[in-house]
């Protein structure tokens, strides 16, 4: 069946969905349109409390989580606080040793090397610390990168090149930046996280205005005096510390302040405070023998226990940190508990509102559900089928249902009474349809095969070129309105009379495919690999590929050929068909292999795609895969993949009797002897007959009997064709007749079906033959009828066999012959008609007018 495409030259597309599908779309309208559901309703009612709660509680939820983090960061800070005054701790010792080295005093030497690792590896703690990142720690980072002059320094006091009072600005400098680093702890909400902060703080300046004593006085006893103004200066050192102190009392908890009153009151700083007392004594300039290592080792021990003091203070820091974090926590946990409780019972309240309203009608919908996909077609089936007309059961009833349910219910059972009469009707009418459609395709296709009987009667008794040209179109167009009438059979489920009981060869299948194609000259057939098709599906596969190969040529530009391929893919076997054309997008293809797979309805489809419902119908009659795909350069291909169980073992293939038709051969004149070829044919074992109920294809596809074994001709000396293997393939080439145009076939007088380069199984058109680029494999159609095997001496100039014209039949033909049947007609061989080169030409030129309109004539199918 032909499948033309109005839109545009390419293959079968179809935008819309086949089959059934183009019923969801609409199914789905009305609920994409509607109010919702009961559910939904009764969230939307309950929804504006519940987010009016649900944001107060995100409110007080957002202060917790703040205060959580607040303290947590709060506990950081004060982590880092401690590492730097360590490491500020570490500065001012090595400050204070320094002094007094650069002093005079050597004696600090040895201890000035431990001071410095002490501070180095100070450092790198504080430099892990700060690597997480964060806006305290940033800045501490800063701070820290201006220890890195620390080296020069060392190098110069070691050298003995640096001088006091530089290096004791510089190492003041760099503790001041340490310790001026806002570390944020001041924004806590909490008053006694303040309040510890501060302390923390105040503590801090003092211990540092007592470090800058230490080494500033260490300097001045190595010097045995005050120079210049270094008394002034440790005049502002002493009150900076006695200020700190007095922030540090403000400030200080009972416990802290008890802590401070015990540190001033030690030995070590009575000592310091002696010392000190001696300072302020010698403000006039005065020579102070005092010993610096004891004013060393007592500041060293305050200092100490200052640090002491202030780790005390941060701890109590953390713990006051980790407590309000961790009520933040519980705050929090409370909240998010209150959270959940108010929605999971809004959730509740909803869904105890519609559950009492929605369960009635989900079972409601669920039971028209199930009439809808169970319970009314199968009562449509069971009608279709004439097993019974019983209409279905009424709608169940949930139990408690309310007095609206049921009247949907009862609703419900009028939509199904009327869906159930409906349906009855149009499967009725369907199955009516359906089989008229079979009887009216069963009457056409025997038509047909009486016509194309009738049209093979005459091309044996037509001898004459443009009759027979004639005769051969009409038997052409005769074959593909049969092909027409099958696929109807086939699309209505119809089995189709053409069987054949014996294994027929895939290249014989092949070429009588292509037979039943309108432009059939335009198929080439390349390698074609040998194999047997069970006989059962012969007719199948025939039409399926004819089918293919029509919807390829349409699709093909005119000048392209369409090629056919077959390979044997293990056990199985694949048919390649390939055109020219333009190709198929990605959806196009996708939808065609769905139609080829047999999916969908070609009830509802366009009826340009009726050629593709035929394919998949049988398709998935014979368990054949065919998928369409696109070919490497251009065009589409299509895969006919058979299966094993479709091929036939051909040393399983026994040689049945065959059913054959009397010979009709011309007699050889008197002395002259039969070709060897014939005489090798004749000699040669008998081939099994391709059975069929078509007379056509029995004729085509039928070896003549082999006649009576006559001498050998001495003049030919071309061995015989053996019999026992098939003829290898071979190529007719087209060769121009002088004065005829280049595409003119030409072919001899009285030429049969068994000629023609496409074997004919069903009467197709020969008179293409002669030009039809196709491998052609000698079949039982590439041998002579009358049983002889053509030799190389009785053929043309063109390669064609030479045919000799049968005689006519007598007008007396019936006359004795008892009962009546007609004798079994002889045919002599004419004289040789001496045609002048004129003669010949013009009957040339009328064959070649015959095929040109034949092949030009735009024929359309059903």
């Amino acid at each position: 069946m032909r499948i033309p495409s109005p839109r545009r030259p390419g293959h079968d597309t179809d935008p819309t969905p086949s089959g059934g599908d183009t019923a969801a779309p609409a199914a789905a309208v009305p609920a994409a349109v509607s109010g919702g559901t009961i559910r939904r309703r009764i969230v939307r009612t309950l929804t504006l409390p519940v987010v009016a709660v649900l944001v107060l509680l995100g409110v007080v939820t957002v202060a917790q989580v703040e205060n959580y983090r607040t303290a947590a960061a709060t506990a950081r800070a004060v982590t880092l606080v401690l590492a730097v005054q360590d490491l500020v701790q570490e500065l001012q010792t090595e400050r204070g040793l320094t002094a007094g080295l650069l002093g005079g005093n050597i004696g600090f030497r040895p201890e000035l090397a431990p001071a410095r690792k002490r501070v180095d590896d100070q450092r790198a703690d504080v430099e892990r610390l700060v690597a997480s990142g964060g806006v305290a720690q940033d800045r501490v980072a800063a701070a820290v990168r201006q220890l890195d002059g620390l080296a020069g320094v060392r190098a110069a006091t070691d050298a003995g090149a640096a001088g006091r009072a530089p290096t004791f600005a510089f190492y003041t400098g760099r503790i001041a930046e340490l310790r001026n680093v806002d570390y944020g702890l001041d924004s806590s909400s909490d008053p006694a996280l303040r309040r510890g902060v501060s302390a923390l703080e105040a503590l801090g300046d003092a211990k540092e205005s007592q470090a800058q004593e230490r080494a500033f006085l260490n300097g001045v006893f190595s010097a045995s005096g005050f120079k210049d103004s270094e008394f002034l200066q440790f005049v502002t050192m002493r009150s900076a510390k006695d200020a700190a102190l007095a922030d540090f009392q403000r400030y200080a908890t009972d416990t802290q302040r008890t802590a401070r009153d015990y540190l001033l009151n030690t030995g070590a700083a009575q000592t310091a405070a002696f010392f000190e007392q001696v300072a302020l004594g010698a403000g006039d300039g005065r020579y102070l023998q005092v010993n610096p290592q004891s004013w060393w080792s007592s500041q060293t021990t305050l200092l100490d226990d200052m640090r002491q003091l202030q780790q005390h203070v941060g701890s109590v820091i953390r713990a006051r940190a980790a407590t309000l974090q961790d009520q933040a926590t519980r705050r929090m946990a409370v909240l998010v508990g209150a959270v959940v409780l108010c929605f999971a019972g809004a959730v509740y309240l909803a869904t105890v509102a519609s559950r009492s309203i929605a369960r009635p009608l989900a079972a409601l919908a669920d039971e028209a559900n199930r009439l809808a996909g169970e319970q009314l077609p199968e009562a449509v089936r069971k009608v279709t089928a004439g097993d019974s007309e019983e209409p279905p059961p009424a709608v169940r009833v949930p139990a408690g249902a309310t007095d609206e349910i049921r009247s949907v219910a009862d609703a419900f059972d009028r939509v199904q009474a009327t869906a159930y009469a409906l349906a009855t009707e149009q499967a009725l009418l369907r199955r009516s349809t359906t089989e008229s459609l079979a009887n009216l395709g069963r009457r056409n296709q025997n038509l047909l095969r009486r016509q194309l009987g009738f049209i093979t009667s005459l091309e044996r008794e037509e001898s004459d070129p443009t009759g027979l040209a004639n005769l051969f179109e009409l038997d052409h167009l005769a074959t593909r309105m049969r092909r027409n009438a099958e696929s109807l059979l086939v699309l209505v489920g119809a089995a189709s009379p053409r069987q054949w009981s014996n294994p027929v060869p895939i290249a014989d299948v092949v070429r009588a495919a292509v037979a039943e194609v309108e432009e059939y000259r335009r198929v080439a057939l390349r390698r074609v690999d040998d194999v047997l098709v069970v006989g059962s599906v012969v007719a199948g596969v025939m039409h399926m590929l004819a089918e293919l190969v029509e919807n390829a040529l349409s699709f093909s530009p005119p000048d392209a050929d369409v090629e056919v391929q077959g390979r044997r893919i293990g056990e199985d076997y694949l048919i390649a068909i390939t055109d020219q054309g333009i190709g198929m997008g990605r959806a196009d293809l996708e939808l065609a292999n769905q139609r080829l797979r047999g999916e969908g309805d070609f009830v509802t489809a366009p009826t340009r795609f009726l050629g593709h419902y035929v394919v998949g119908r049988l398709a998935t009659e014979m368990g054949i895969d065919v998928q369409l795909a696109p070919s490497p350069v251009v065009g589409v291909t299509a895969r006919i993949l058979l299966p094993a169980s479709l091929l036939a073992d051909p040393q399983a293939v026994a040689a049945p009797p065959r059913r054959t038709v009397p010979p009709q051969r011309a007699v050889p004149p008197p002395g002259q002897s039969v070709p060897p070829a014939r005489a090798a044919a004749r000699s040669a074992p008998e081939v099994p007959a391709l059975e069929s109920s078509d007379p056509a294809v029995t004729q085509v596809l039928t070896l003549a009997p082999p006649a009576e074994p006559a001498a050998p001709r001495a003049a030919v000396s071309e061995p015989a064709v053996p019999a026992d293997r098939r003829i290898r393939p071979e190529t007719i080439e087209y060769v121009t007749v002088p004065g005829a145009p280049a595409d003119a076939g030409v072919r001899p007088n009285g030429a049969d079906n068994a000629g023609s380069a496409v074997a004919r199984p069903n009467g197709a058109d020969n008179a293409g033959s002669a030009i039809a680029r196709v491998e052609t494999a000698p079949t039982p159609s590439a041998v002579d009828p009358d049983g002889f095997a053509p030799a190389d001496g009785e053929r043309t100039a063109n390669g064609l066999r030479k045919r000799s014209p049968r005689t006519r039949k007598t007008a007396n033909s019936r006359t004795g012959t008892p009962g009546g049947a007609a004798p079994t007609r002889t045919a002599e061989r004419p004289a040789p008609v001496n045609d002048s080169p004129e003669g010949v030409r013009a009957r040339l030129t009328a064959f070649r007018t015959g095929v040109q309109r034949g092949s030009t004539e735009s024929i359309d199918g059903p």
